[in-house]
């Protein structure tokens, strides 16, 4: 298990930006990693009407279940490692297996039994450390859509924002706003489930 603060911009890409910015740091197929992200919520959108999000993130090393809370700047994610077996029976609705995530429920007053699977993101991802932070480019898949976006994520939010935004300038990408994986997910499964795509 482990609890930190994440400290991250993040920036939607048109594809050619992001196709660019790959070439750039020498990126290449070989260096694209494939996660699925199942995110969870209860029938009533508890989770998301805290501004908290719970996903178990298949990646290539194993399983693991994170639950994203609000901090002053960033988030806090909590994360038990799961074993394949222990995922699988939380995606499919039986048992919920991850302790620590159980105990962070818990003080926020939500049940792990009133969970249910409410989708699933696949991200294509590319991260490299730089002198100021671990930049990352994501294309990910889901409901029927697919986008782009660069994140960086820091230690220090006001040296980080500061070379996020220098970063983006000196390769012409406009600001762009990016909402959460999640927040960008659930958008497009109700519009899709209302016929608009």
């Amino acid at each position: 298990m482990s609890k930190e603060l994440e400290i991250e911009f993040k920036n939607m890409l048109q594809q050619e930006e992001y196709e660019k910015l790959a070439a750039h740091y020498g990126f290449s197929e070989s260096d694209v990693k494939t996660q699925e992200n199942f995110y969870f919520d209860t029938p009533d959108f508890q989770l998301k009407n805290l501004k908290s999000a719970l996903r178990i993130r298949k990646k290539q090393d194993g399983f693991e279940c994170t639950l994203k809370t609000p901090a002053a700047h960033g988030h806090f994610e909590i994360t038990d490692a799961l074993a394949e077996d222990q995922a699988t029976a939380m995606i499919e609705g039986q048992t919920f297996q991850a302790p620590e995530v159980c105990a962070a429920l818990a003080e926020l007053s939500v049940s792990p039994d009133a969970l249910q699977l409410i989708g699933a993101l696949t991200t294509h991802r590319m991260e490299m450390e730089t002198a100021d932070g671990l930049l990352v480019l994501d294309h990910s898949e889901y409901a029927g859509t697919e986008d782009y976006e660069i994140e960086f994520e820091v230690k220090e939010a006001a040296a980080g924002e500061k070379h996020f935004y220098d970063l983006l300038k000196s390769h012409s990408i406009p600001v762009r706003h990016a909402n959460k994986k999640i927040a960008r997910f659930m958008a497009a499964a109700e519009r899709r489930q209302q016929g608009g795509l």
